[in-house]
């Protein structure tokens, strides 16, 4: 496949084509651009600077010379990578397990029709609006007085490769994520569902196909731009979640920490703050969305168009 090259001819028309209008728009497309890579580009060149380089250069300058180093990236994954780790133990079947739970929560309450629908259709919106504040006490209390899974499930836990009884309290704190991410979940769903053509589920329901196979077979494929969009915003909200971890978990300094529990402490010391270890550390925690956010992205763009 040959590609053509543009010539003095092309460039002569558009430039002759371009307008005063044209041109600005061009320029406040690259301002745009401008504007949301700098910062980007500004941290990468941050976390490969010794701290010696970061005061004496500009932030968006690369690092010359003896200001180029791999002590930051060093530094970050050694403090980062168990609690990494335990951050995608978290969020991973947090995500999976609500997702799942919601798609049949809207599927039920969308295409099935039954008594009180409304009802329970009206405790998942007042779900959505329960600010995570209010619940710390009341979960605190629940998870450790009145059921404290964690000590329960502490001897198996401990039983498992890598894992030790402190990790037992990743068990609650994924329940309390599932619990907490269904209500806006389930709603995302159900708008999402309202426009599919009911023309297919009524056919399979005239064909005497059950509940359970409508939705495998026709709700989940037909699905499946909306499940990227939940998927994606799910696991970047229980990921950068921080209030839930601090209430369970309690500091940074247990062997269960998540990454939002380590990562404000490191690059800070009494002597100030090591700017390059701070953004190497950031830039290693947002490797994990950022990986979830390229897998998906042609589901994820499709679920939005639809959307709008």
């Amino acid at each position: 496949m040959s590609v053509s090259t543009p010539t003095t001819d092309d460039l002569a028309d558009w430039y002759t084509d371009l307008t005063w209008t044209r041109a600005a728009l061009y320029a406040l497309v690259l301002l745009g651009v401008v504007f949301f890579l700098a910062p980007l580009e500004t941290g990468l060149m941050t976390a490969f600077k010794s701290n010696a380089a970061v005061i004496r250069t500009l932030p968006f300058l690369p690092p010359f010379g003896d200001g180029f180093t791999l002590d930051n990236a060093q530094f970050a994954w050694n403090h980062l990578s168990g609690p990494l780790l335990n951050s995608l133990v978290m969020s991973i079947p947090a995500t999976l397990f609500t997702v799942l739970f919601a798609s049949m929560a809207a599927y039920g309450l969308t295409m099935v029709d039954w008594r009180g629908q409304l009802a329970v259709l009206s405790l998942f919106l007042v779900g959505v609006f329960v600010p995570y504040q209010a619940v710390l006490v009341p979960l605190a209390r629940f998870w450790n007085n009145i059921l404290p899974l964690g000590k329960m499930v502490a001897p198996y836990v401990a039983a498992l490769p890598y894992f030790t009884e402190n990790h037992a309290v990743l068990v609650p704190l994924i329940i309390t994520h599932v619990a907490y991410g269904i209500p806006i979940i389930t709603v995302l769903f159900r708008s999402y569902m309202q426009t599919l053509p009911t023309s297919l589920v009524e056919s399979a329901m005239i064909d005497g196909a059950s509940v359970t196979k409508i939705y495998y077979r026709i709700i989940v494929p037909l699905c499946k731009p909306m499940f990227a969009v939940v998927f994606i915003y799910q696991f970047t909200q229980i990921y950068n979640e921080f209030l839930f971890s601090l209430t369970l978990i309690g500091n940074a300094s247990s062997s269960a920490a998540t990454v939002t529990l380590v990562l404000p402490s490191l690059g800070a010391s009494v002597s100030g703050m090591d700017f390059g270890v701070r953004m190497s550390a950031s830039l290693l925690a947002a490797i994990p969305t950022l990986i979830i956010y390229v897998a998906f992205a042609e589901q994820f763009a499709k679920g939005l168009a639809t959307e709008a």
